[in-house]
């Protein structure tokens, strides 16, 4: 078993502004593979950290930043659910590619993979037609979805009138309540109002009890979500994509981001359609929202390990 060494270094956004947060798990023997981490909305990179290290001990370096508004990528606690002005979805893209810049410079020869998780996804899939050049051996895509266009259209008018009205730091609890206030219907029994992330009370309990993920986003984050989940449902963005790059879409049936399999479905037939040619999708009975902290975790760890080990190429 390697030892592993975890690092914590930050770089700055590219807002110009902020000091991203990046933590990285370097195990000492010889580098399989990079795996870079996009974590999900109202969360950050340290909830991946038994994940890395599982990877870590396979001979993956595992590297994750906070994104702007979350974790310790603030400058006050005025941040926390605020990537910035409009616009700024792409500033987070941006930050992705820093970090996948200054990790792949430190280990150039290494197979480079990206997993985006829930939130994370939707950057993830926004990176992929920004950066369609970018030297990638894969992507895995976590908890992804696409809601339907009229309602991510709704959605941003509700948002747009909000911050009009209240200003872009402005925390709607209506808004937050629309994003988030079904994913717990159908979910027995219910304890917290997190139930739905995974079947682990342990971890549903410790999420609970974070204000690092309890936080209400500002309007604008909402907002800023939006635009992208439009960027990354059109046909004509997608086909942008480089079209020979390996994915798996990897859900829960009983995920509610991903209508229960539906939008990721669609996510999946919206690829292939986009022209993709390396798509698969796996999904896990009776789990929820975090795959990786589901209590098959043990399971999805090693579907991603082979996965990761059969497009070393």
């Amino acid at each position: 078993m390697p030892i592993i060494t975890e690092n914590e270094y930050t770089f700055l956004s590219s807002n110009g502004e902020t000091p991203i947060h990046v933590r990285e798990w370097v195990p000492d023997c010889d580098i399989n593979g990079v795996v870079q981490i996009a974590h999900g909305i109202c969360e950050y990179a340290g909830r991946y950290e038994g994940f890395a290290r599982y990877l870590a001990s396979k001979g993956f370096v595992v590297a994750a930043n906070d994104h702007l508004g979350h974790g310790q990528s603030v400058l006050s606690e005025e941040d926390l659910g605020y990537f910035g002005p409009l616009g700024s979805w792409e500033l987070v893209v941006e930050d992705i590619e820093r970090l996948r810049a200054l990790t792949a410079e430190k280990w150039p020869e290494a197979p480079y993979f990206l997993l985006g998780h829930s939130m994370g996804s939707f950057l993830t899939r926004t990176y992929l037609i920004r950066h369609p050049e970018a030297p990638l051996s894969g992507v895995i895509l976590s908890g992804t979805g696409q809601p339907p266009a009229a309602v991510l259209a709704g959605g941003r008018m509700l948002c747009d009138a909000d911050v009009l009205k209240n200003g872009p730091r402005h925390r709607s609890l209506n808004i937050y309540g629309m994003a988030f206030g079904s994913y717990n219907k159908g979910i027995e029994p219910r304890r917290t109002p997190y139930d739905w992330i995974c079947r682990d009370e342990a971890v549903v309990d410790a999420y609970a009890a974070d204000p690092l993920c309890t936080f209400v986003p500002t309007s604008s984050l909402f907002r800023e979500m939006l635009s992208g989940l439009a960027t990354v449902g059109s046909l004509h963005e997608v086909s942008a994509m480089r079209k020979d790059l390996p994915l798996i879409l990897m859900s829960g049936d009983a995920d509610p981001v991903g209508g229960r399999g539906v939008q990721v479905a669609k996510v999946y037939s919206l690829l292939v359609r986009a022209g993709c040619k390396d798509v698969a999708y796996k999904f896990y009975p009776g789990a929820r929202h975090e795959i990786l902290n589901e209590t098959n975790r043990a399971d999805v760890y090693k579907d991603i390990l082979d996965w990761l080990f059969a497009h070393m190429e």
